[in-house]
């Protein structure tokens, strides 16, 4: 089978609601980091075949094929084309996979994949809320399949963590013990250096913004999301901004272009589980990645597994029994924030760099997804 390469990959700081991220239109966020790409790889950008961009919540700024607008923003050629798809939380990871198809049959050489999202100014299920007043309170209710399979009990992230922490006995104080290692991790990242090389400043911002020095007792007062819950805001993802590029390659367009590629993609999947669940999807994934590759968990050196609840990390570990100290080692989404339509592609960079950096040879990434669904990416360090 033909080989997929990532040449590079970058990405913005990942800005905190409301700060220094949130006035920059999405396609501005999408152009920095593709023009960032293109100069950091020294290549015809008129040769890539394609852009694909996630993003959720395609409205006004990331309406009308965001993934488009941002390469033209970035003022590249016109003739590349470009696509948004939306997997929910897991759209820009997807956006690799679906760019790692393309060239691993052929039919491409050289892709543009990540994603964008700008939070502040398009809040989270802006475009399930803004149908409020066409008659559509939520995605279900109205179809008689879902409700006949389903009927009609509420579907949201935060009944889906709630449901997780009980099902799997995940204490507040287990989850709080994350979250405080979660910034911890971060901060030190930053401070050492680590993300340097991934970030392109843009508006001012030069780092993460999410980034707290929290302690136990703060995080003990915080009220539950909801009556009698175990989730609070601090063990859950930030509203967040930002935009992350890769560029995928064939070994043709390595070649050609005289790349030299940073990685492999060793493997891609996705898995689906219960939908009301929601985000328990991470648990079959990785299982079916590890044995679609003829891997171990012992084969992988380091893991990113999105941190949208710590009730989602707390039951993947206890039910692979991962060692987390090779887990989110430079922290995760509840320290650094989610811009959903982006964390996927922010991940993998910031997988990429650690490997490199540890020396790594084999990392994972996996992410739960609204659906139940999440992806699976294996990287192979070259």
């Amino acid at each position: 089978m033909a080989e997929a390469y990532i040449i590079d990959a970058v990405r913005t700081p990942v800005g905190k609601k409301g700060g220094g991220l949130a006035g920059v239109h999405s396609a501005d966020l999408g152009a920095h980091v593709i023009k960032g790409l293109t100069r950091r790889t020294d290549f015809d950008p008129g040769a890539v075949e394609d852009v694909i961009f996630g993003c959720c919540d395609t409205i006004g700024p990331q309406a009308g094929d965001i993934a488009r607008t941002c390469w033209l923003a970035a003022g590249l050629p016109d003739h590349v084309p470009g696509v948004t798809i939306d997997r929910q939380c897991g759209s820009s990871q997807q956006s690799v996979h679906f760019a790692a198809q393309a060239v691993m049959s052929g039919t491409s050489d050289l892709i543009v994949a990540g994603g964008v999202q700008n939070m502040s100014q398009i809040p989270i299920s802006s475009s399930m809320t803004c149908a409020e007043s066409l008659g559509f309170s939520d995605p279900f209710s109205g179809s008689k399949g879902w409700v006949d399979r389903y009927g009609t009990q509420e579907v949201s992230q935060f009944r889906g963590a709630e449901m997780i922490a009980e099902k799997w006995d995940i204490s507040r104080e287990e989850m709080e013990t994350l979250a405080l290692e979660s910034h911890a991790r971060a901060i030190r990242a930053t401070e050492e250096g680590r993300f340097k090389d991934e970030i392109l400043p843009i508006a001012g911002v030069e780092h993460d913004e999410g980034m707290r020095n929290s302690t136990r007792e703060k995080l003990e007062s915080l009220a539950p999301l909801v009556e009698g819950g175990r989730i609070t805001a601090a063990l859950a993802s930030q509203i967040s901004d930002g935009a992350a590029a890769i560029l995928v390659a064939s070994e043709r367009a390595v070649k050609d272009h005289g790349f030299k590629p940073r990685a492999r993609i060793h493997h891609i999947s996705v898995r689906a589980d219960d939908p009301i669940y929601m985000l328990s999807a991470p648990i079959p994934a990785t299982r079916h990645a590890l044995e679609k590759a003829g891997m171990s968990k012992e084969d992988i050196g380091l893991v990113e597994i999105n941190e949208a609840f710590a009730s989602v990390v707390a039951a993947w570990q206890k039910e692979l029994d991962w060692d987390l100290s090779r887990v989110n080692v430079n922290g995760g989404a509840m320290a650094l924030g989610h811009p959903i339509g982006a964390t996927g592609a922010r991940l993998m960079t910031t997988l990429l760099n650690e490997m490199e950096r540890t020396g790594t040879r084999y990392g994972l990434q996996t992410m739960c997804e609204g659906g139940g669904q999440a992806n699976v990416t294996i990287l192979e360090r070259l």
